[in-house]
């Protein structure tokens, strides 16, 4: 009786850890059972939540902007992690719902990517999904040489400006790749100048002591049909104290105005009534203690070439300076206007004299600060002609 009680008992400890299927059932774990046959313990039942990737796993020549995209059905997303070939791991966001994940920035070219999600369903239990796919080799790259440089200080009349090496056709993705954000924050606009030059301001001049960021995400946004960028850079710089100075071009006469305070007024000589200086709003963009100036460069022919004009600060790309004059006599200055159409202040040979009205000037400007021409007989100076966007109203600049 006892071997016959004992031999009942293991047939019951069968019968209660089968699939309850009655006599004839296969355990759960019988390499005998159907594939897919529901486990009856919690541990052995595959989740409900289902993981979806695209592009497929394998998949090449992938487009780095809108591809990847990651999805869970019947459950939600708990983990998504995407890496390049060389570990980097791809900053993105798990939706709200947990249902979607998408990167936040754009995907590199020519680029392996490796994509691991895990979801789970309402039960806890998890479902794993492992994909690669290899993003798009492009025909060219293209850049973008901004100015200002990281790290300066500069006036308050600085544009950032971006001079790209290849034309742009898709402004619109290369504008959202390209973000200006300032502290005290003030709305920014871009303008474009053909399809190579981005120019970014505010309203008005920058206030003193801004702290300005320029984020630069052009790694894989498409500029032009096969065309990518390769550029991730964050640029900072700050606005220095508030300059301004106005040229009177009649009355021969440059005062200089250092946070709304007039600080020192200068004679000047300006253009000559047959190369009249352009009227406007103008930012010193480059600064040389001596630089060449010939005419052949800017249409003059041969009607001048100085080897060592000294202090020279660029106001136009077509060849407008404010600079050192030691050629013209001294009794110019303030009385007469007898430039190509640049802004000459007395100096001497050499930019050794400290004491000189340009050494003066010179010495007290630095990028970004406005030199604004009044009374000129000119037109006003195109905004695009250097950093001289400030000769639009914001309503133009914005249009």
């Amino acid at each position: 009786m006892t071997a016959l009680a004992l031999g009942a008992l293991l047939l019951l400890g069968t019968a209660c850890s089968g699939g309850g299927s009655g006599s004839g059932g296969s355990a759960a774990g019988d390499p005998k059972a159907p594939a897919g046959s529901p486990s009856a313990t919690a541990d052995t039942v595959a989740s409900t939540a289902v993981v979806s990737i695209a592009p497929g796993d394998g998949a090449d020549n992938v487009a780095t902007t809108g591809t990847l995209k990651v999805a869970a059905t019947g459950g939600k997303l708990s983990t998504v992690v995407v890496k390049d070939d060389k570990g980097t791991e791809v900053p993105g966001e798990i939706s709200a719902d947990g249902l979607g994940w998408t990167p936040t920035g754009h995907l590199d070219t020519s680029t392996k990517y490796t994509v691991d999600a895990t979801a789970k369903d309402p039960a806890g239990r998890e479902s794993d999904k492992h994909s690669t796919f290899t993003t798009v080799t492009p025909k060219d790259t293209f850049v973008g040489y901004f100015t200002p440089e990281d790290g300066s200080t500069v006036g308050v009349g600085m544009e950032v400006y971006l001079k790209f090496n290849r034309p742009i056709t898709d402004k619109k993705a290369v504008e959202e790749g390209v973000r200006v954000s300032a502290s005290p924050s003030v709305p920014v606009a871009a303008r474009w100048n053909g399809s190579e030059e981005l120019y970014i301001r505010p309203a008005d001049y920058w206030a003193a002591g801004t702290k300005v960021t320029l984020d630069l995400d052009l790694k894989g946004v498409e500029g032009a049909p096969g065309v990518y960028g390769k550029q991730q850079k964050q640029v900072h710089f700050t606005i220095g104290r508030r300059q301004v100075s106005i040229v009177d071009a009649a009355k021969h006469s440059m005062t200089v105005y250092r946070d709304n305070k007039a600080i020192k007024t200068i004679p000047i000589s300006s253009g000559a009534p047959a190369h009249t200086t352009y009227n406007g709003k103008m930012v010193i963009s480059e600064k040389y203690i001596t630089t060449r100036m010939n005419g052949d460069t800017v249409g003059f022919g041969g009607e001048y070439d100085i080897k060592d004009v000294p202090h020279a600060m660029r106001l136009t790309t077509s060849g407008t300076f404010i600079h050192g004059n030691y050629w013209a006599a001294p009794s110019v200055f303030g009385n007469s206007n007898t430039s190509h159409g640049c802004v000459g202040l007395h100096d001497t040979r050499g930019a050794g004299d400290p004491s000189t009205p340009a050494a003066w000037f010179y010495t007290n400007s630095i990028l970004g600060d406005v030199v604004q021409v009044i009374n000129s007989k000119d037109k006003t100076v195109q905004w695009y002609n250097g950093l001289n966007g400030w000769n639009l109203t914001w309503s133009q600049w914005k249009a």
